[in-house]
């Protein structure tokens, strides 16, 4: 008989659903929402409702190790046991540290799932203790956002997303959110029913924006400009709140005379929009109350991306709005009250370790530019060959027989094909995890709702495993997972309401509140947790960091010409985990050109066309739509190297030297390239 069991979405998205999983005969029928979390409230997006189950029970999900047997790449593995697999990777391993040390070994993991135990637990504790160099992952996506939220009001969560439904104007700001955030689409349109209004500021004219009131698409690289415009017209508007500024704001004087350099008709023209539309939203932010604005991952992704964020973070404060109904949905991942050090004990560490970013992983592969030089690689929650930028340098990097790879995955992805050992893993749906959330304030649990295929385990039993292979004696590696929840939060926090997160009731959600059950809200009962305490426009703690240059934000004009190439999320899959399509060859998502580029071009009528620059080259169908304004090109991150005939996607056009002006940030959305007709 099927049997319906509680579980929580772990792909990468803010909302971080809870679901209701039906099982028959051991296999997973039907997934739907649940009512388990509020404010997902059952409701969840297609790709999951409709796609979950060929996911997991598919003929690519890997069922046990094996090890590499033809050419690298070739993906030619034959299956051996797990004690086996076990051994070559301690025995390629410790060869590796007994010639270069323990830095030799590089993690190169990022997101795969967000359960607070599959992404990075047991995992960092192996490598913690083991020696090996670390990895600074947030610069592929998420730190230029979180640098810019901290350096102006420090590690504090911003207001929840449920403040959407009842806002007079809600603002979406590089935020693809019917594809990336439906439950704050859902807030926005309650919010409209009822007389509110909707302002989306976007390069791309995506399915919200289409829905919105007012839709501004500015050039990429220039939101911070449209800020700055933004803050002046606010202030001639006599909407900067005085009292509220000399109370809680830092630094203002100083960021309103470098806005000063960049007013409304100068803005609009850098920007390329018009200059009434920057006045109209003013005026509207000006009459709002209350007033939510919603920041996308699109935002930082580029040359000006740090800037760009704290641009649009600003405006609340200026305006003053910033209580319980007003605010913005950022930094929920501050919400919960993690204890990362009992997680994942870095205190395994040896000192002077070095660090290495995540966005350098092709040049570090495949020319050797430190010492010692990586020679052993664990790829496991990331599939880099599609997901990283300079996906050439990455995939010849790959190829080097003298480095040791293991993978380990749900399915033989296009990285898997380059191991030399790969191990099997268990999915969200066949391990137990905690779930905090990096867009929403309830923390969830979940159960296995049916066992692990074939020879497949957790993340969590892998590095146990190998843990106990290299013979590492300390009592954390006999952490179960239970303990590894507990570890994983506070003990005692009074966000827990006295519950061990091991013992959370699956099928319930528990919100981070205050002390008397309130939603946690910026100046209500959270205040800026910055050096001043105060909102620190002019930011010392980022200048320290990151250059004097970003005491302020500032803008700094494109390098390179031709047509700027943004890289959108799909409707179809969650990044590269494919769920819809993006896999096999005829899917490769289109390239948006706006008409006024195609005939310049002599591109009209064309249906496919090749993108290239100094990097690389991909061919893609084209779509000749005003959906992008000139000068701009778009086509969806995340699909695989055999959707293109070129054997390459848009992650080889895009460099891995261009960094933000915060955190070393990837520039995704930054790339130039020039556009011709397929032969």
């Amino acid at each position: 008989m099927p049997s319906v069991h509680p579980s929580v979405c772990t792909l990468d998205c803010p909302d971080t659903c809870s679901l209701s999983v039906t099982v028959d005969q051991g296999r997973i029928t039907r997934v739907r929402g649940s009512h388990a979390l509020p404010y997902t409230e059952g409701v969840i997006c297609n790709k999951v409702a409709n796609h979950t189950a060929q996911w997991v029970h598919g003929p690519q999900r890997l069922l046990q190790p094996l090890r590499r047997v033809g050419p690298r790449g070739s993906g030619r593995f034959e299956p051996i046991s797990w004690a086996a697999a076990l051994d070559e990777i301690h025995a390629r391993t410790t060869a590796a540290i007994a010639r270069h040390g323990p830095q030799t070994v590089m993690p190169l993991n990022y997101a795969g799932p967000h359960g607070m135990l599959a992404y990075d637990s047991m995992s960092l504790r192996f490598f913690h203790r083991l020696g090996a160099s670390q990895l600074y992952r947030g610069s592929l996506c998420g730190a230029v956002r979180r640098e810019a939220w901290v350096g102006t009001y420090g590690a504090v969560a911003g207001i929840g997303p449920e403040a959407a439904a009842d806002a007079a104007l809600n603002l979406v700001w590089g935020n693809n959110a019917t594809v990336t955030n439906l439950h704050l689409v859902r807030g926005i349109t309650q919010a409209r029913r009822a007389g509110g209004r909707l302002a989306v500021i976007d390069p791309l004219r995506t399915r919200i924006a289409e829905l919105a009131d007012l839709h501004i698409a500015p050039l990429p690289g220039t939101d911070v400009l449209l800020g700055f415009a933004l803050a002046l017209e606010l202030h001639a508007l006599g909407a900067h709140d005085a009292a509220f500024i000399a109370r809680h704001v830092h630094g203002y004087d100083d960021y309103m005379a470098q806005a000063a350099q960049w007013p409304v008709e100068r803005a609009a023209r850098a920007c390329g929009v018009n200059p009434e539309d920057i006045r109209t939203l003013a005026r509207w932010m000006a009459q709002a109350e209350p007033l939510v604005l919603a920041p996308g991952n699109g935002l930082e992704r580029g040359r000006n991306g740090g800037s760009g964020v704290r641009a649009a973070i600003a405006l609340p404060a200026l305006l003053g709005r910033l209580d319980a109904r007003s605010g913005i949905v950022l930094g929920a991942g501050f919400a919960f009250p993690r204890a990362p050090a009992a997680l994942t004990r870095p205190d395994l560490l040896a000192p002077g370790t070095r660090t290495l970013n995540i966005l350098d992983t092709g040049r570090l592969l495949l020319e050797d530019p430190i010492d010692p030089p990586i020679r052993a690689v664990f790829i496991y929650n990331h599939n880099p060959v599609v997901v990283l930028p300079d996906q050439d340098r990455v995939i010849r990097g790959l190829a080097r027989e003298e480095i040791f790879t293991c993978g380990i995955e749900i399915a033989m992805t296009e990285s898997m094909a380059w191991c030399d050992i790969v191990l099997p893993a268990a999915g969200s749906f066949e391990s137990p995890d905690l779930y905090a959330a990096y867009g929403q304030h309830w923390l969830q649990r979940a159960e296995p709702v049916l066992p692990p295929p074939g020879e497949a385990l957790p993340n969590t039993e892998i590095f146990r495993r190998l843990a106990a292979r290299f013979g590492f004696q300390e009592s954390c590696f006999r952490d179960d997972d239970a303990a590894l929840m507990d570890a994983a939060l506070i003990p005692d926090h009074p966000r827990l309401r006295g519950q061990r997160p091991s013992r959370l009731p699956v099928g319930e959600a528990l919100r981070m509140s205050d002390e008397h059950g309130a939603p946690l809200a910026l100046m209500v009962n959270q205040m800026p947790a910055t050096p001043s305490g105060r909102i620190e426009l002019a930011s010392d703690i980022l200048a320290q960091r990151w250059g004097a240059a970003q005491r302020l934000p500032g803008y700094q004009p494109a390098e390179a010409e031709g047509l700027a190439l943004i890289s959108p999320a799909s409707d179809k899959r969650v990044s590269s985990t494919l769920l819809g399509s993006g896999g096999r060859p005829g899917e490769a998502p289109a390239l948006l050109m706006h008409p006024q580029d195609a005939q310049a071009r002599g591109l009209s009528g064309v249906s496919r066309v090749r993108v290239r620059n100094a990097l690389g080259e991909v061919e893609l169908p084209l779509t000749i739509t005003d959906r992008v304004p000139p000068g701009v090109v778009s086509s969806e991150k995340g699909a695989w190297l055999a959707t293109s005939p070129t054997g390459r996607t848009i992650s080889a056009l895009v460099s891995a030297e261009r960094r933000s002006d915060l955190a070393d940030g990837a520039c995704f959305n930054d790339t130039r390239v020039e556009v011709v007709a397929a032969g």
